[in-house]
């Protein structure tokens, strides 16, 4: 889309509602603090879609890399900046399952970062009145990737051991409190004091600085290693998080907060019979080999219980989201940063 065509209305001006929104849009590439406050068109309803005011946003890793267009699926300049949403449905077909006033939250490709966004009906989810749409918005992304990565692509079971990298990040905290529901022993790979407090209040078993966890995983689990280490920080830490794997062991990459994409020495895998797996949710979602609806049935109980629940670490204004998705892309955020719209 042009910069002309971003600026021209798409709905009809007799609509009751305005016909333009304040939206977040990246129109240089130039990363989160190029991002601008602008006034756009309120997107179009496609067939199969569901247009919803929104209430609040999640900042999530993959609006860092969209900031620069180095995210896996790329969207030409100018688009709205935002993957994650909560609000109240504006208008849905007949067959999508939603009517309007329903509160809900889900994922969009992009766009979240405004008043109004359109997402596919299959990827937006019924929140039930008991979850705040402030919290709601900091769920999806994390919550539905940690369930993949740990029951479908690591295969974790009651008793094992993990290690979580990143653990104090917004997928860190969702990893650990879904490993601990599941049963396993948890190790989480902290830089600071302050992040292991965090970890360990959502339920880590054990937290290690990042300076020196292959040696204290090592004294922690007596020299057998951990069962799954799940990694979503790559970079620089990748061998040793493979040093750290007991025989049979599983590495699954969720991917490269750390900068670097790193390479696998296959003879580190044939010696202890390990394994690499990549856990890419979001790449799964276009082909609908993921179903989030039903993930959401499984998990909404125990986030309805309290025991599934993002650690926001900061509230802020739609003014102020170039800089939320700063703070994340320089890691200085702990746990989840929510825009909320009604600021």
């Amino acid at each position: 889309m042009s910069d002309a065509q971003l600026d021209q209305p798409t709905r009809d001006p007799a609509h009751p509602r305005a016909a333009s929104m304040r939206a977040v849009v990246n129109s240089t590439d130039g990363g989160p603090r190029s991002l601008e406050l602008r006034d756009v068109p309120i997107p179009h309803r496609p067939p199969g879609h569901v247009l919803v005011e929104v209430r609040a946003a999640g900042v999530a890793f993959p609006d860092v890399l969209q900031s620069r267009s180095e995210y896996q699926h790329r969207i030409p300049t100018p688009f709205v900046l935002g993957s994650e949403f909560a609000g109240v449905v504006v208008e849905a077909g007949d067959d999508s399952g939603f009517a309007v006033g329903d509160r809900v939250f889900g994922v969009a490709s992009h766009g979240s970062f405004a008043e109004y966004v359109v997402a596919p009906a299959d990827r937006v989810l019924p929140l039930p009145d008991s979850i705040d749409l402030i919290d709601a918005a900091a769920l999806p992304i994390n919550l539905l990737s940690a369930d993949f990565a740990l029951l479908d692509r690591g295969q974790v079971q009651p008793g094992e051991t993990v290690l979580i990298q990143g653990a104090a990040g917004g997928l860190g905290v969702a990893l650990i409190q879904q490993a601990k529901l599941i049963g396993a022993t948890v190790i989480a790979v902290v830089s600071t004091e302050e992040k292991a407090a965090l970890a360990r209040s959502v339920g880590a078993d054990h937290t290690v600085f990042a300076a020196d966890f292959l040696s204290e995983v090592r004294q922690l689990t007596q020299g057998r290693g951990v069962d799954v280490v799940l990694d979503p920080v790559g970079g620089d830490r990748f061998t040793d998080s493979l040093r750290c794997l007991a025989k049979r062991g599983r590495l699954v990459v969720l991917g490269f907060t750390g900068g670097s994409i790193p390479t696998v020495k296959t003879n580190r895998l044939l010696l202890n019979n390990i394994s690499v797996v990549g856990a890419a949710w979001e790449g799964l979602m276009p082909a609908c080999l993921v179903s989030l609806p039903e993930q959401w049935s499984r998990l909404s109980p125990a986030v309805e219980r309290g025991q599934l629940r993002a650690s926001i670490s900061e509230v802020v204004p739609l003014e102020r989201a170039a800089e939320a998705v700063a703070s994340l892309d320089e890691r200085r955020a702990r746990g989840k940063i929510v825009i909320d719209l009604g600021l």
